[in-house]
């Protein structure tokens, strides 16, 4: 049976590495580590697996300042078409607004601010698989 899968989308290569090392490290083979460095590549990616209907993405984790389409809108476009994925913004710099309407239009698990704790991204991905 095909593994599910958790999304990282960040446009710093070095964070995406990160995240998936500790990810790793923390839930080991348990899940599929999937990472785009910017919204378009993010749905391609989504799209290539709903396709594939093998896998399943559980977690979306997502920076919200990338260049062209920003982390709250790419959140939203992924909710319309997938609400069951958990969402977590990963950010430096979102503005409130920009929080508010993810958790208002895409039911954001939660946010995170760079530079983040290792535990408290384990805790905010566990916390959000027990929701699916």
């Amino acid at each position: 049976m095909p593994k599910p899968v958790i999304l990282c989308v960040d446009d710093e290569v070095v964070v995406l590495n990160s995240l998936k090392i500790q990810l790793k490290k923390e839930f080991g083979d348990a899940y599929l580590y999937e990472v785009a460095e910017n919204a378009d590549e993010a749905l391609e990616i989504i799209e290539e697996i709903q396709k594939e209907d093998e896998s399943d993405i559980l977690v979306i984790v997502s920076d919200w300042l990338m260049p062209g389409i920003k982390g709250d809108d790419f959140l939203i476009m992924v909710h319309q078409k997938y609400p069951k994925i958990v969402k977590v913004m990963l950010t430096g710099q979102a503005d409130e607004v920009a929080i508010a309407r993810v958790k208002e239009q895409a039911n954001l698990h939660r946010c995170l601010y760079k530079p983040w704790e290792r535990q408290e991204l384990v805790e905010t991905i566990k916390s959000g698989l027990t929701k699916i």
